[in-house]
């Protein structure tokens, strides 16, 4: 098979939540450029407005939906909108997610009282865990129904490597969260195995986004982060393009459960 073929997403159907902004817009982006029918759903309608028509100037087949991935009613109403105006949903990726502040520890390695377990609001936890795992849950719910009905498809999540290790740069509710997501990967890929349904993860390091108010958009913290990467950067949205297109196309149709990080070496220790 020659390699245009192998990752081909030419035609697929494919949603993307949290798609008007960060890895979910390059995300939409890559697939869209590269012959996929792409629908993005965010909970800021006119975001994803924006972003579809921005993709749609270059001649790609985008539309938009306004959509929580918090909200199941809102998820199963938009799915059913994309698989009747498409007439099926090959491709899912569920990468609506949020901060979860700062670790207990700073870059100085002083303590953080502020993230201390002891005050860590239990609304705030109980709401980093709802939109990052919860709304992973409700996205995949909504959208199997209508994968099934196509005889199969992809669901890729956004996990992270605060799935693969314990933190103290980031939020304690954070990391719970992305090890949800996880484990709900790789139970569902278990389950949904049978019907040609693949379930796989993208977990990428400090990637500089908007989440946490834009956070990582500053020079300072970038640098900061940077000192942990081997590679002295951190990540940008277009280093997760690569591997989202890989789990959407043929070349990963025996794949699924797996988990695959985007960190330039974070994960594997400090080097020089």
């Amino acid at each position: 098979m020659k390699v245009a073929s192998l990752f081909s997403v030419e035609g697929l159907s494919a949603v993307v939540t949290g798609g008007a902004s960060g890895i979910g817009f390059v995300i939409a982006q890559a697939l869209a450029m590269n012959g996929a029918r792409v629908t993005i759903l965010d909970r800021d309608g006119d975001s994803a407005s924006r972003a579809a028509e921005a993709l749609s100037v270059d001649g790609a087949a985008t539309h938009a939906a306004p959509a929580d991935a918090t909200d199941a009613d809102a998820l199963r109403r938009a799915f059913a909108e994309v698989a009747a105006r498409e007439g099926r949903i090959d491709v899912v990726y569920a990468n609506a997610g949020i901060s979860g502040g700062p670790g207990f520890l700073t870059f100085d390695r002083e303590r953080n009282a502020a993230a201390a377990i002891e005050n860590i609001a239990p609304d705030f936890f109980d709401r980093v865990v709802d939109v990052n795992l919860g709304s992973m849950f409700r996205t995949i719910q909504a959208a199997v129904p209508h994968l099934k009905a196509a005889g199969g498809g992809r669901i890729i999540a956004t996990s992270s490597i605060s799935a693969t290790r314990v933190e103290t740069l980031v939020g304690t509710p954070y990391v719970a969260s992305k090890v949800g997501v996880a484990q709900l990967v790789r139970q569902l890929a278990l389950e949904l195995a049978r019907f040609g349904i693949t379930v796989n993860a993208i977990a990428p390091g400090p990637v500089a986004t908007n989440i946490a108010g834009g956070r990582l958009q500053d020079a300072q913290t970038q640098a900061r982060f940077a000192e942990h990467c081997p590679m002295h950067r951190i990540g940008v949205p277009d280093d997760v393009i690569g591997r989202a297109l890989f789990f959407a196309s043929p070349a990963a149709r025996f794949v699924t459960g797996a988990e695959i990080l985007i960190d330039g070496g974070v994960t594997l220790g400090l080097a020089d």
